[in-house]
């Protein structure tokens, strides 16, 4: 995002930083490569203290916030330009019909929170959104992008090639599974780190999650370039 100094014709634009907010940000996947994009101020936030300080590790420039992430868009929406928000995606998914599921796990109301944020980033955020979950058991509620194995709500066109990686085999016959996803996400994990394989999985990937981002921040810049064409005093 480009800027200039007030009442000066000559000055050289200053490059400002893209604030960004990251929403139940796990370790990252899809922040790993946003610094490739643009210069950007990231406030991070989740609600598990000890993911939350593995994300810390990874990305030292972030603000990390441990807190519930649902209130926290409520509270702060106003303060960024570009907002990725991952709610649980658990209650959701396929797996919970399967006939194994049905035998393990108790049944749970799907989490109505990540219909909550898509309506309410639509219809007050002024910025760029993207929320991110699994493909559903259920119709989805409201419309989305499907791509890869995730669905996307945005306010924005996505690419039909997200340019995502793919990874070799099945997960659940995969041998070394979680050294496999650490390598695929270039990330390592403390083993004892709660329910790791399954924050490894849920990952999105990074060069999705950049493809994303970037295209985002090119309709973000040309609507900031249209603006100071059309407000700027000119010569």
């Amino acid at each position: 995002m480009l800027i200039e100094e007030p009442n000066s014709h000559f000055a050289k634009p200053v490059l400002q930083a893209v604030r960004v907010l990251n929403l139940y940000a796990c370790l990252g996947g899809n922040r790993y490569k946003w610094d490739e994009v643009a210069n950007i101020e990231v406030t991070a936030v989740e609600y598990d203290a000890e993911i939350a300080k593995a994300y810390q590790e990874r990305f030292p420039n972030d603000k990390v916030i441990v807190a519930d992430a649902h209130q926290y868009l409520l509270d702060h929406y106003k303060e960024f330009d570009f907002i990725w928000s991952s709610p649980p995606c658990p209650s959701h998914s396929k797996i919970r019909i399967t006939q194994r599921s049905r035998e393990t796990f108790t049944p749970l109301y799907p989490d109505m929170k990540l219909y909550e944020e898509i309506i309410f980033l639509d219809n007050h955020f002024d910025g760029k959104y993207c929320v991110e979950n699994v493909t559903p058991y259920y119709e989805p509620l409201i419309p989305a992008k499907k791509r890869g194995r995730h669905l996307y709500w945005t306010n924005f066109n996505l690419p039909n090639d997200l340019k995502e990686r793919k990874l070799d085999g099945i997960l659940c016959t995969m041998i070394d599974e979680h050294k496999k996803l650490e390598v695929f996400h270039d990330l390592k994990i403390n083993a004892n780190l709660g329910g790791y394989r399954d924050v490894l999985r849920n990952l999105v990937d990074y060069e999705a999650g950049k493809t994303i981002f970037q295209t985002a921040l090119g309709i973000i810049e040309r609507s900031n370039i249209k603006q100071n064409s059309l407000f700027g005093d000119g010569w």
